[in-house]
C-alpha cells in the first residue's frame, strides 16, 4: 500500500485535531508543503548521488559527490569549502557556512560523502522500486544528504533560513577513516567546540514500526592481545619447563573477558585468532598468516576484536579490568594488550541530549506524529557525531529510514525522506531562532 504524502497526512490530521494541537506556524505550515511538493526533486538527487560511486578509498568519486553538494548548498546562500586531506589517505571532508544573526544559536549539520561499496563491487546503481530506493549508499548516507538539502530549500521558502548560523560538515571517510584519526576528524571537532546544537543526519532507527530518537551513540575501538610462551616439544606441555603455551593463555584472557567484563552498554567481540610456531598480522591488522605443528607448543597467539562502550568512564573502567585480566599469567607465559590508535568515542545519553529529543517530539506532537521514544543505543553503532559529543548536545538519526545497510540491496524508504525533512526543517528552523 503506498504511503500517504505527508502534506496530506498532515492536513487529514490537523481538521481533525483539537485547536489546541495545531501549533505550527504559517512558515512551518510552507515548510511542510514545500518538502512534499519537492519530494520528486529529493528522489532525483539521491538517484544522482547513488549513481556516483563513492566508496571510502575512491577519493576521485568522493570529491565527485561533493561537488554535486556543493551545487546543492551554494544556491540556498552557504560558503562552500572543499578540504582535502592527503595527510590521511582519504579524500577530504565539504565544509559548508551559513551565517545568520549573531546571537542565535549556532548549528552544526554532519552526513557522510563516502559509502562502503567500493568501485569492484557489483552493487552500483539507483533502482526505485516502488516506495524503496535501492542503491549503494541509498540509505547510508546519501539519503542523509537529501534530507538535509531537502530540508534546507524548505526553510529558505519559508524565510527560516536567512537568519540561521548553519555550519554543514559532510566527512568523505566515514565509513573507513583516515588515519590519524585526529587529523581526519580535526575540522569536524573544531566545528562542535563552537556550535550549540550537532544534528546527525545518518539513518532514522525504527524499533517494532515506531521511529525512535537517538540521544546516544556507542564507541567503537579495536584491540589486541598478543600471548607468548616458550617453544617446546608438546609433551612437555604443562610442565615448569615448558609452561602452559602461548594459545592456552590467550585462551584463558578470552574465557576471562566473557565472564569477568559483560555489564550493561558494552559489548566487546574477538573478530580474528591466530597462533603457532609462528603468527603475523599484515598492517591493517584484518588478515594473519601462521604456521604450526601439533607437536609443537606454540610459542605466540594474537587475538584482535572490538571494544564498545557508552561513556568515556566505561571504556576506561572496561579497560582496566582487561588490563588485569592480561597481566595475571598462566605458567611460562606472557602477554600483552594494545589499543589502536584513534577510534570512536562515545556519545554518551547526556540531559542536553534528552532536551533535544524533547524538542523533536514537540515538533511531532505539532505534526501530528507519534512521539519518538529514546533509542536503546545497543541499537545504533558508532558515528562522526560521537567526536563531537564531548562539546555539544547532539541527536544522531535525523536521515531516512532505511534497510540491509552496508550490503547490496541497501535499500531506503522513500516516504521517510519527506518525514525526515519536514521534521529537520521545523526542528532546525525553531533551534536557529533561539537566543545563545
Amino acid at each position: 500500500m503506498k504511503s500517504l504524502p505527508l502534506a496530506a497526512f498532515l492536513a487529514a490530521s490537523l481538521v481533525l485535531a483539537p485547536a489546541a494541537q495545531a501549533k505550527l506556524s504559517k512558515a512551518e505550515a510552507a515548510m511542510a508543503k514545500t518538502v512534499t511538493a519537492e519530494q520528486e526533486r529529493s528522489i532525483t538527487l539521491l538517484e544522482k548521488l547513488v549513481n556516483q560511486n563513492s566508496g571510502s578509498l575512491n577519493l576521485e568519486g568522493v570529491e565527485k559527490v561533493a561537488v554535486m553538494m556543493r551545487a546543492e548548498l551554494e544556491p540556498l546562500g552557504f560558503t562552500v569549502v572543499w578540504k582535502p586531506t592527503p595527510e590521511t589517505k582519504r579524500a577530504g571532508h565539504l565544509i559548508a557556512v551559513h551565517k545568520g544573526k549573531p546571537d542565535a544559536k549556532r548549528l552544526l549539520l554532519i552526513a557522510h560523502l563516502d559509502t562502503v561499496f567500493e568501485p569492484d563491487s557489483p552493487f552500483q546503481k539507483f533502482t526505485h522500486k516502488g516506495d524503496m530506493g535501492e542503491g549503494p549508499g541509498a540509505g547510508d548516507d546519501k539519503g542523509g544528504m537529501v534530507v538535509i538539502v531537502a530540508a534546507l530549500r524548505a526553510m529558505k521558502a519559508a524565510g527560516t533560513l536567512k537568519d540561521a548560523n548553519i555550519e554543514i560538515h559532510m566527512t568523505g571517510d566515514e565509513e573507513d577513516a583516515g588515519d590519524p584519526i585526529e587529523k581526519a576528524r580535526a575540522d569536524l571537532i573544531e566545528a562542535g567546540k563552537r556550535s550549540d546544537v550537532a544534528l546527525d543526519f545518518e539513518g532514522l532507527v525504527r524499533d517494532n514500526g515506531a521511529d525512535m530518537g537517538s540521544v546516544a551513540r556507542r564507541s567503537s575501538e579495536s584491540w589486541t592481545v598478543t600471548a607468548t610462551g616458550k617453544s617446546a616439544h608438546s609433551s612437555g606441555i604443562f610442565s615448569a619447563a615448558a609452561g602452559d603455551g602461548a594459545i592456552y593463555e590467550l585462551t584463558r584472557i578470552i574465557a576471562r573477558f566473557r565472564t569477568e567484563l559483560p555489564e550493561p552498554n558494552l559489548t566487546f567481540n574477538v573478530g580474528l585468532i591466530a597462533g603457532g610456531q609462528d603468527a603475523t598480522l599484515d598492517a591493517g591488522g584484518i588478515r594473519a598468516a601462521v604456521s604450526g605443528k601439533t607437536n609443537i607448543i606454540a610459542p605466540i597467539a594474537i587475538a584482535r576484536g572490538d571494544l564498545r562502550t557508552l561513556s568515556g568512564e566505561q571504556a576506561a573502567r572496561v579497560k582496566a579490568k582487561m588490563a588485569a585480566i592480561v597481566a595475571q599469567h598462566a605458567p611460562g607465559t606472557g602477554a600483552t594488550l594494545a589499543f589502536d590508535p584513534g577510534g570512536y568515542p562515545p556519545m554518551a545519553p547526556t540531559d542536553g541530549n534528552r532536551a533535544l529529543l524533547t524538542k523533536l517530539n514537540g515538533v511531532n506532537r505539532d505534526l501530528g506524529l507519534a512521539e519518538m521514544a529514546a533509542l536503546d543505543p545497543l541499537k545504533r553503532g558508532a558515528g562522526d557525531i560521537s567526536f563531537v559529543a564531548a562539546d555539544v548536545d547532539g541527536l544522531a538519526g535525523l536521515g531516512p529510514y532505511s534497510t540491509g545497510d552496508h550490503a547490496p540491496g541497501e535499500a531506503v524508504d522513500l516516504p521517510s525522506i519527506e518525514r525526515q525533512a519536514t521534521r529537520a526543517a521545523i526542528l532546525m528552523s525553531r533551534l536557529a531562532a533561539e537566543k545563545r
